[in-house]
């Protein structure tokens, strides 16, 4: 099956030729922002994967610490009682943006390798967190095509739409002035994937039919899908402080 964009004939069954391989945080930040919803990046990400099809960028994938501990750390369980060590067992995956030249299943296939390659050379990592905005972008569909346990469905309550039109996350530490501010319809959905089978967690991952059951299906913050617009996903969390940074990554080349 051929798909023709931008001048390119990209066969669907070349999905298994797309490489992945570590890059540094400018050229991921340049390629995020230019093709996920949101247009922004996030700063406490520490570790950077690029999509390559015939060496060239198609895609990017940045990692770092989750930024709210308190809503996140009461969804898993571990023998660590040490706070701030159980802290650095998790790793989000909090942006992930691709062009439209890779072909179906890039998103999957390149979280597959990311999430082998960080078991393989970080083993301190036992969590994978990630986000999906259901004001703006969608349910999660990609995570859970990849693995993903859906652990928790929140209607929005931190994503705002100031009166200038940014569209910012309040949390405790923003600096940006919500008067005016409107609160964006739809939900939030958090998804873990477990490194380790010795992993457990708090509570029973939701079945995934809750999506549609509380009306939390959604695709840019529709219930329906748009046509034309860029493939990205991942939550957008406005850039604030909180994190305690992971331990340094040193992953191998894929």
């Amino acid at each position: 099956m051929e798909t023709l964009y931008g001048g390119y004939v990209i066969l669907m069954s070349r999905v298994k030729d797309i490489r992945l391989k570590i890059i540094p945080s400018k050229i991921a930040n340049d390629f995020i922002k230019k093709n996920h919803y949101s247009g922004k990046v996030m700063q406490n990400s520490n570790l950077h994967f690029g999509a390559f099809l015939d060496n060239i960028l198609h895609g990017a994938m940045s990692f770092g610490s989750p930024i709210d501990k308190r809503k996140i750390l009461n969804l898993v369980s571990t023998d660590n009682t040490n706070i701030n060590s159980k802290w650095n067992e998790m790793l989000e995956l909090n942006r992930m943006a691709f062009d439209e030249v890779l072909p179906k299943y890039s998103e999957s296939r390149c979280i597959s390798i990311a999430t082998k390659l960080i078991k393989k050379n970080a083993p301190h990592i036992k969590w994978i967190l990630s986000f999906a905005d259901g004001t703006q972008c969608g349910d999660g569909t990609i995570y859970r095509a990849s693995g993903f346990d859906l652990m928790q469905i929140k209607k929005n309550s931190t994503i705002y739409k100031l009166s200038s039109g940014e569209v910012v996350a309040k949390h405790g530490t923003s600096k940006k002035n919500f008067i005016q501010a409107r609160k964006l319809k739809g939900f939030q959905l958090a998804y873990i994937y477990k490194l380790s089978k010795d992993c457990e967690y708090a509570n029973d991952p939701i079945q995934f039919s809750k999506i549609k059951e509380v009306g939390a299906s959604m695709y840019l913050g529709k219930k329906l899908c748009d046509s034309g617009v860029k493939r990205s996903t991942t939550s957008f969390q406005d850039v604030g402080g909180g994190a305690i940074p992971t331990e340094s990554l040193h992953l191998n080349h894929a």
